[in-house]
């Protein structure tokens, strides 16, 4: 029987000390990983609907063929698996600025950490996301030069950062310089945890050829009850 709690890891960061916790969910009876800063919960393995839906309603979204992807935000690694999980991508580009997110992966302390980590098509890639794309997503000479989806689970909502330099992302000129960085038939998506906005939408609609903000429902195990997310998908 798993242990009631273990920590299974924690290191010092530039933003406080990140941990990762291993407890057993006493209604479910079932093992619950979590990631942790401070004491603030930042990810859970208990619900990861909202992080699945951003990379497969993207990837729905394009029917390009050989995808070359990035996805921004490692966390337990539901995203990336979720893009890996489609055929038709032939590289996965993961960043995250945590270098201990990235170690546990590699270490396999994650459910997910082996099945991401020893695919052949996915480079984890330690960095700050907002900073590569604001330069272009430019990952060196053996990179595309355009990608076929990029993926951002990062930020709480676009009105909600974790740092206030990265509202740049989010205005009108990040939204076109991120466009740009997409091939025809390509696709952007972003998860946010807010209900839909708007003023952000109307940001990517001016950027790209479509833009919808759907609004996953998924069951909420611990309550009974149902959670949401918003999930924005453009397209050029």
């Amino acid at each position: 029987m798993s242990r009631l709690f273990e920590e299974l890891d924690y290191q010092q960061t530039p933003i406080g000390i990140i941990s990762l916790r291993r407890r057993l969910e006493p209604t479910l009876q079932i093992d619950v990983f979590e990631i942790k800063i401070g004491e603030d919960g930042l990810m859970s393995s208990l619900i990861t609907d909202g992080e699945e839906a951003v990379s497969s309603l993207a990837l729905a979204a394009t029917s390009n063929e050989s995808l070359n992807v990035v996805v921004g935000g490692l966390g337990l690694g539901y995203t990336a698996q979720t893009v890996l999980d489609d055929s038709r991508v032939t590289s996965l580009r993961v960043v995250d600025a945590l270098a201990p997110v990235i170690d546990w992966h590699e270490r396999h302390l994650i459910p997910l950490g082996e099945s991401v980590s020893t695919d052949k098509r996915c480079e984890f890639i330690l960095g700050n996301f907002f900073e590569i794309a604001a330069n272009g997503m430019d990952f060196g000479a053996d990179a595309p030069d355009q990608f076929d989806a990029i993926i951002v689970d990062i930020d709480h909502s676009p009105r909600h950062l974790l740092d206030p330099s990265n509202a740049p992302f989010y205005e009108a000129d990040g939204v076109e310089r991120l466009a740009r960085c997409i091939r025809p038939g390509g696709v952007f998506s972003l998860w946010s945890n807010d209900p839909p906005d708007a003023e952000y939408l109307a940001v990517l609609e001016g950027a790209f050829d479509t833009a919808v903000a759907e609004v996953v429902v998924f069951d909420n195990v611990l309550t009974g009850g149902t959670a949401e997310s918003t999930i924005y998908v453009a397209t050029v």
